[in-house]
C-alpha cells in the first residue's frame, strides 16, 4: 500500500525548488540555444580557474546545445591545440567532476582561439571569420561576449565590436539572434567613474544586453535566501523590526593578497567586496515580496532596498565604519611602505523602511582572518521576560540566532534555548543545522556554471542592473572620500577577527559580533 493517500500530494522535490525559483521557469527549464561565446582575456587566470572549468562541467551535466563554439580572444597566438592544452591542467585542478579523457576531447572540440590586441582591428577581422564559421555550424548567430579584462579595456573592446559589427543595439525579445556581453566587476573605481562606464556601455548596448556578473549571487546559498523567506510561512511573518534585533553580513578570508599588490593598494577591501557583493546579499535579506520571481521584479525590489539605505554622513563614517589593515601588507610587492589601504572594512547601515526601521545592519569583510567564511547572521530579540533565569545551567541565556552559511559547508542553523535532559528544569542554548551536503545528496553547482547559463538562456536575474551598481556606489561613496583624504588604518594581526575598533563599534550598542569558526557542522546520522 502507497503510503500517500489520495488527498496527500506526493512530497516536494526540494532541489528543483532550490534550483529554479529565482527568474522567468520557462527560461530556467530549457536549455540554452545554440551559442558562440567569445571570451576577451581567454589566458588570463578568470578564464583558467573558472570560467573554462565552469563550461566543462555546463557541458558534462548536458546542460549546453550543440553546436555551443567557444572563442577565446587574448594576446599572443596560439593554435587551438595550444590553447586546449594550456586550459586542461587548470580545468582538471578546479573541476567540481572528474575529468576523463573522452569529455575533455569532446570539450576541446569546442574551442577556438583568435590571437590579438585588442586594440588591431585585425583581430576583429579574424574574430568575425570565427563567428561567420560558428554560425554556418549551427549556432544561429547567437553571440555571447565575455569581458574577462581591466574595466579600463572594455571601451576600446566595444568599440571595436561596434566598428566591426559584431555587436548591435537591440532589445533582447526572444526573436532573432542574442547579442549579450558579460561585464565582469569592479563596475568602477567610484561614482563618477562608475556612471561613465555605465554612459558608454550604454551607447553601443540595451540595458537587456547588458549582463553585470557578481559571483556571489550566483552561489546557490545566496540564491536561498529567498527560498528560505518566502518558501516557509514560518520565517516571513516575523522577518521584520518588531522581531529582527539586529542583522550582521561577513564575509572572511584567511587568505592575504596573494601577490596582488598593484591591484589591491588601488582597489581595497570596500570596492572589493562590501559596494558589491555585501550589498547585494543585504538586499536579498531585506527586500520585499517581488510579484513575481521574473528577473525585473525581483531586480526591482532589490534596488528599492538600495535606495532606503540611509547614506551615511561624514560624522557617521567617523564612528560607524571602521577600516583595519593586517600586519605585514606594507611589506607585499606593490604595496607603499606608507599604506592606508583597508584590507578590513566594518560598518553600520540603516534601512529607512516601514519593515526595517530601527534594524542596524553590521557589514564586514577583511583578509588574513582567522577562518574563512561568508555568513548572514539574523539575530532575533530577546524574550521580554526571562522565566528561567536560576535553570539556566551556568551558562547566559541568548537570544535566537539564525546564520545562513554561503561558505564553506553551505547550510543553516539556529540557534535557540532548550532543556538540558534531566529532573530539573535546566535550559541552555542548542544549535540545530541543515547542511546542503547531507540535506540533498547532490553536489552544489559553482556559481560560474549557473550564471554562464542564465546569460544563455537571456534570464537576468541574477545579475546587477544599472540602478542598483549607481546606489550601492552613492552609498560607499562617503567612506571612500573621507577614508582617502584622511589617515587612521587600524593595524590587527593575521589570524584574529580584525582591529579592537571594530569590536568597540558593536560594543557601544550593546552587541557583539559572531566568532570567526568555520568548522563543519555535527550532523546526527
Amino acid at each position: 500500500m502507497s503510503r500517500h493517500t489520495p488527498t496527500q500530494p506526493p512530497p516536494m522535490d526540494h532541489s528543483s525548488v532550490i534550483g529554479e525559483i529565482l527568474g522567468d521557469q520557462q527560461q530556467k527549464r530549457r536549455r540554452p540555444e545554440p551559442t558562440a561565446i567569445v571570451i576577451f582575456g581567454a589566458t588570463g587566470d578568470l578564464t583558467s580557474r573558472k570560467l573554462a572549468p565552469a563550461l566543462f562541467n555546463v557541458m558534462l551535466d548536458r546542460a549546453l546545445t550543440e553546436p555551443t563554439v567557444i572563442i577565446g580572444v587574448s594576446r599572443g597566438e596560439l593554435t587551438v591545440p595550444q590553447f586546449a592544452a594550456k586550459l586542461e591542467p587548470a580545468v582538471r585542478q578546479h573541476s567540481r567532476q572528474k575529468v576523463e579523457v573522452a569529455a575533455w576531447d569532446k570539450f576541446a572540440g569546442m574551442l577556438d582561439f583568435v590571437g590579438g590586441e585588442f586594440a588591431d582591428d585585425e583581430t576583429y577581422i579574424k574574430l568575425k571569420a570565427r563567428l561567420e564559421a560558428a554560425k554556418a555550424k549551427g549556432s544561429r548567430g547567437n553571440r555571447l561576449f565575455y569581458l574577462s579584462t581591466p574595466p579600463a579595456v572594455f571601451p576600446l573592446i566595444l568599440e571595436k565590436l561596434h566598428e566591426h559589427e559584431l555587436i548591435e543595439r537591440a532589445q533582447q525579445r526572444g526573436a532573432g539572434a542574442s547579442c549579450r556581453v558579460i561585464v565582469e566587476k569592479p563596475f568602477g573605481h567610484d561614482l563618477p567613474s562608475a556612471r561613465a562606464l555605465n554612459e558608454m556601455i550604454a551607447t553601443h548596448l540595451t540595458e537587456s544586453q547588458i549582463y553585470r556578473i557578481d559571483h556571489y549571487l550566483g552561489k546557490e546559498t545566496v540564491q536561498n535566501i529567498l527560498v528560505l523567506r518566502f518558501g516557509n510561512s514560518i520565517f516571513e511573518p516575523i522577518w521584520n523590526r518588531n522581531h529582527i534585533d539586529f542583522v550582521e553580513i561577513t564575509a572572511a578570508e584567511t587568505i592575504g593578497i596573494e601577490g596582488r599588490g598593484n591591484f589591491y593598494e588601488a582597489t581595497g577591501v570596500v570596492r572589493d567586496i562590501i559596494q558589491n557583493h555585501l550589498l547585494q546579499v543585504m538586499s536579498l535579506v531585506t527586500m520585499e515580496v517581488p510579484a513575481s520571481f521574473a528577473a525585473d521584479d525581483i531586480r526591482d525590489e532589490k534596488s528599492q532596498v538600495l535606495r532606503s539605505v540611509r547614506s551615511l554622513t561624514l560624522n557617521e563614517v567617523a564612528n560607524d565604519c571602521v577600516r583595519g589593515q593586517y600586519r605585514g601588507y606594507r611589506d607585499e610587492p606593490g604595496v607603499a611602505p606608507s599604506s592606508q589601504t583597508p584590507t578590513f572594512a566594518s560598518m553600520k547601515l540603516m534601512i529607512d523602511s516601514w519593515r526595517w526601521q530601527g534594524v542596524p545592519f553590521y557589514l564586514r569583510a577583511g583578509k588574513k582572518l582567522a577562518e574563512r567564511l561568508t555568513e548572514i547572521s539574523i539575530h532575533f530579540k530577546s524574550v521580554p521576560l526571562v522565566l528561567f533565569k536560576d535553570e539556566a545551567a551556568g551558562s547566559v541565556l541568548q537570544p535566537a540566532v539564525l546564520t545562513l552559511r554561503i561558505q564553506p559547508h553551505e547550510g543553516i542553523s539556529l540557534r535557540f534555548v532548550a532543556k538540558v535532559p534531566g529532573e530539573n528544569i535546566n535550559v541552555g542554548n542548542v544549535v540545530m543545522t541543515m547542511a546542503y551536503a547531507d540535506a540533498f545528496k547532490r553536489p552544489i553547482s559553482e556559481a560560474y556554471e549557473r550564471l554562464l547559463l542564465d546569460c544563455m538562456r537571456g534570464d537576468a536575474t541574477l545579475f546587477n542592473r544599472r540602478d542598483s551598481v549607481d546606489r550601492a556606489w552613492e552609498l560607499i561613496q562617503p567612506v571612500l572620500q573621507v577614508w582617502e583624504a584622511t589617515p587612521g588604518v587600524h593595524m590587527y594581526d593575521p589570524g584574529t577577527n580584525g582591529p579592537e575598533a571594530s569590536d568597540d563599534l558593536m560594543k557601544r550598542d550593546g552587541r557583539m559580533w559572531r566568532e570567526l569558526i568555520a568548522q563543519p557542522p555535527v550532523v546526527e546520522k
